[in-house]
């Protein structure tokens, strides 16, 4: 038997693969199936089941496609109600994978049918636990993304539910088994996640603050909802293209891939209601860039930022790739539900300039320059940083506008005058330079490198709320 985790960094997901004696199965499979498939046809299996833990609100799932392809079984747990053809498992049902056993074990509080797995070998002992988003390493999932919540099930309620299931069902059992999460750091499925994919059970009941024995279910309702930000506002339109169903990647990707040239892109941007989307590093985006478009780059947190800045996955979008970039950008997008690429800018930036087409650039200063700059001629700051960053140390007298919020505290942005923008190391930065061009701001000046890079200068910066401050 193996049971090999497969990690997506960009949005911070774990699916599973688990073969034995030539069956395998799936555990929350990603958009892109073909890598599932190939695993399996080199271990001489066949894809029996596709395991999904729920209905997942951060990215588009796999199942259908998967399915499709292989004719494997989707199962989801008790209380699910998928538009499409999926085995709804029964509490304690077990299914066999091989010489393995999977036993679904239903677990609400993430979401009302959130349910784990438990590999159970040959011989009756327990491997380990394929936990979804009920538990994380460090974490629990957060109890806010349900599509139903209503006045009966709010957050609170289900928050309860996750305490009965963590305390009913995950903590009794053997604390040497190992606890396979769907994320880990970077997602916004949870606020507490450990850089580690994976630990034993035992551990994470010594140092998961969800899981300390002594927690009334009043004590862990608190704790898991103090500091909850705002879900991205694409998680519920994912939640609803992996209920409802979605177009397959195949023909994603044949109608994003089209190639086009300047005259032909830029009639395509007059003609649709199309975003720009210009994915290079932010460094050739800042030099030069089509005029009006976004810069999101694809070496960032790239996914969740397109989920968090553009908020309907509808939006049509025209892409400004690196070259040979063009599969993996649309893909991308795919996994979380951006299945409308019209098409990219075929010879990219250089193309364009050939035909004759403007470009634009932002200004932009290293953290010595601005250093001087401020010192010489004080202007506002934006720190585009989120709250607890801030919190943690910052430009004494800098305005606080994270990038997650920038559409929604837009009039707080300086408009008659120049201000300096930054960041944590100048990715979101850029980003939000590229949001505020395109909404008519041309007033900022961009600093290399962050916050990182002026802590190493002479700037004047603040920790927590006190007014006083110390040269660096």
């Amino acid at each position: 038997m193996k049971i090999e985790q497969i990690y997506t960094g960009c949005i911070a997901q774990a699916a599973y693969y688990l073969e034995s004696n030539g069956e395998a199965a799936i555990f929350d499979p990603l958009r892109e199936v073909q890598p599932y498939i190939d695993k399996a046809t080199k271990d001489n299996a066949s894809i029996k089941y596709i395991f999904e833990t729920h209905f997942h609100a951060d990215f588009v799932s796999g199942h259908l496609d998967l399915a499709k392809k292989t004719g494997a079984q989707i199962v989801y747990g008790p209380t699910a109600a998928p538009k499409f053809d999926a085995l709804i498992a029964t509490d304690g049902q077990e299914f066999k994978v091989g010489s393995y056993t999977i036993k679904a074990i239903h677990t609400p509080g993430h979401t009302l049918e959130s349910t784990c797995y438990l590999l159970i070998e040959e011989d009756g002992n327990i491997h380990g636990i394929i936990t979804g988003d009920t538990l994380f390493i460090g974490d629990v999932g957060r109890p806010d993304l349900a599509q139903a919540l209503t006045e009966e099930l709010t957050q609170n309620v289900l928050a309860s539910h996750l305490y009965d299931s963590l305390r009913n069902k995950i903590m009794p059992l053997p604390d040497n088994i190992t606890v396979y999460p769907s994320h880990g750091a970077g997602s916004a499925c949870g606020k507490n996640m450990s850089k580690e994919t994976t630990d034993t059970l035992g551990n994470q009941k010594k140092v998961n603050y969800a899981l300390r024995a002594d927690m009334t279910k009043e004590e862990f309702i608190k704790e898991l909802l103090d500091g909850l930000g705002a879900p991205p506002a694409y998680f519920p339109q994912n939640v609803m293209l992996n209920i409802q169903g979605y177009e397959s990647l195949d023909s994603v990707l044949s109608k994003g891939q089209t190639a086009l040239s300047p005259e032909e892109f830029k009639a395509k941007a007059s003609e649709t209601e199309a975003i720009i989307l210009d994915v290079r590093h932010e460094n050739d985006f800042v030099k030069e860039h089509i005029p009006g478009s976004i810069f999101i780059g694809l070496h960032g947190g790239f996914a969740p930022w397109v989920g968090a800045l553009i908020r309907d996955v509808n939006q049509p979008l025209l892409l400004v790739t690196p070259e040979g970039k063009e599969t993996e950008t649309i893909t991308r997008l795919a996994r979380v539900g951006f299945d409308a690429t019209l098409g990219y800018l075929k010879g990219g930036i250089d193309a364009w300039k050939a035909a004759g087409f403007e470009t634009d650039s932002i200004v932009s200063i290293s953290p010595e320059a601005f250093a001087e700059g401020l010192a010489a001629t004080p202007k506002i700051v934006v720190d585009s940083r989120k709250p607890g960053e801030f919190a943690g140390g910052h430009v004494t007298d800098a305005i606080n506008i994270p990038l997650d919020f920038v559409n929604e505290q837009l009039t707080e942005v300086p408009r008659n005058e120049d201000f300096y923008l930054h960041c944590a190391g100048g990715y979101r930065s850029v980003i939000m330079a590229s949001i505020l061009k395109a909404r008519g701001y041309h007033n900022m000046i961009n600093v290399e490198k962050g916050f990182g890079g002026i802590k190493n200068t002479s700037v004047c910066t603040t920790i927590g709320e006190p007014t006083t401050c110390s040269k660096n």
